[in-house]
């Protein structure tokens, strides 16, 4: 088996330490921008910039073709309730050889890895015969794939693969279902709540709509690999002048997992049609997002994203696969995610052949206490290293 004893696992471990170190929630990812490029320029990535929505990238290799990328987000979501915490969440405390601390799994471990694969590359190849880039990118918990969308299409940098860092495990993810988040706003007309029957308590019809919506499940499709679709009601909200006074509007969301075969224009039609069939007075949306990055760059997004799966046989599944089993010493699982990722638009959108291969366990995503084993951490560098010496090495 080989270790590739090149990557220095003890400032593996310190600059994943600094990363969880630094808050960087969704549009403030400034300060960790800034020490990413500082170790990328430090392990001899090269061209080291960042661009106008505030991703930073790194390059080796000439810039031509063909161009491998390795993606990993650079922002988390919030930490919660810290009182839920047993470890303080920013603290990146290391114990029994596990790394604490929000981010750990999702994904600042993978992005510290990425980054650290860097001198065992250039051990092995010091000349390659195309471009690895390396790029932490902005904003994907909001808006899976926006950074990568912009790399792509204004600064002109378009793969021909890329590896996704989030988590799997150390087995191989190669698709996910999409996701529509859809606003429903039922309209009402106000009184005080001592008469109720003399307005029209748009709560109630926003409970029906949603009885409703529970007995969509068997009109959902299923696909053999990704599974069925699912719906979740996620939040709830109504706006009247007080409490004791029935509300002018409520608003409710909806989750809408997408499977292979199922659309955002399917998405919407079920709900369309219970509102039709129920004779009530509601909007049915796509909810729209305006997006500011810590650059000042502005995007208008709309929360719609499509299902993708790249197939079993396709070489970058196999070149993965392959590089697992040979440095790691076994063969790895393809799988799916159960959440989504920037392969959204990577391979659902530009259709760029995306798999995943990151450390830790997707379950730990969004969770408190958070957290990453340093073998795997060691041994998700060495299989980029790898990778790339296999897929771009002369």
């Amino acid at each position: 088996m080989n270790r590739w004893k090149e990557i220095d696992t003890d400032a593996l471990v310190q600059f994943a330490q600094d990363l969880i170190r630094i808050p960087s929630p969704s549009g403030q990812e400034g300060a960790l921008a800034q020490r990413l490029a500082e170790e990328m320029k430090r392990l001899g990535w090269e061209n080291v910039f960042t661009d106008r929505i505030g991703n930073v990238v790194g390059r080796l290799g000439s810039g031509e073709p063909p161009i491998l990328l390795y993606n990993g987000h650079m922002d988390t979501v919030g930490p919660g309730d810290p009182k839920q915490w047993t470890r303080d969440p920013y603290a990146a405390e290391l114990e029994n050889g596990v790394l604490y601390g929000l981010g750990a799994v999702d994904m600042k471990g993978a992005l510290a890895a990425m980054v650290h694969c860097a001198p065992a590359i250039q051990a092995r190849a010091p000349r390659l015969r195309g471009t690895l880039y390396v790029v932490g990118v902005v904003q994907e918990e909001p808006a899976e794939g926006l950074g990568m969308k912009v790399l792509v299409e204004e600064d002109g940098i378009r793969p021909d693969f890329v590896v996704l860092g989030e988590a799997t495990n150390l087995q191989v993810s190669r698709g996910q279902r999409g996701r529509v988040e859809i606003r429903v706003t039922t309209q009402g007309r106000t009184c005080h709540a001592c008469s109720p029957e003399r307005g029209r308590n748009p709560i109630n019809a926003a409970a029906r709509i949603i009885f409703e919506t529970e007995l969509l499940a068997p009109k959902f499709l299923s696909d053999p690999f990704l599974g069925p679709g699912s719906l979740a009601v996620t939040q709830i909200e109504s706006m009247a002048g007080s409490r004791n006074a029935i509300p002018a509007v409520c608003t409710f969301y909806l989750d809408r997992r997408l499977t292979l075969g199922e659309t955002e224009a399917k998405a919407l039609a079920e709900i369309q049609h219970i509102v039709a069939r129920e004779r009530l007075k509601a909007d049915v949306a796509v909810s729209e997002w305006d997006i500011v990055s810590y650059t000042g760059y502005r995007a208008r997004v709309r929360d719609s994203y499509p299902a993708w799966v790249v197939p079993e046989d396709h070489p970058l599944v196999q070149a993965v696969t392959q590089t697992v089993k040979q440095t790691l010493g076994y063969k790895p699982r393809l799988e799916r995610w159960a959440f989504s990722t920037d392969g959204v638009y990577t391979m659902g959108v530009a259709g760029i052949p995306t798999v995943g291969f990151g450390p830790g366990d997707e379950k730990l995503a969004h969770t408190v206490d958070d957290h990453v084993k340093v073998a795997d951490l060691v041994a998700a560098a060495q299989v980029y290293a790898a990778l790339a010496v296999r897929m771009l090495g002369e």
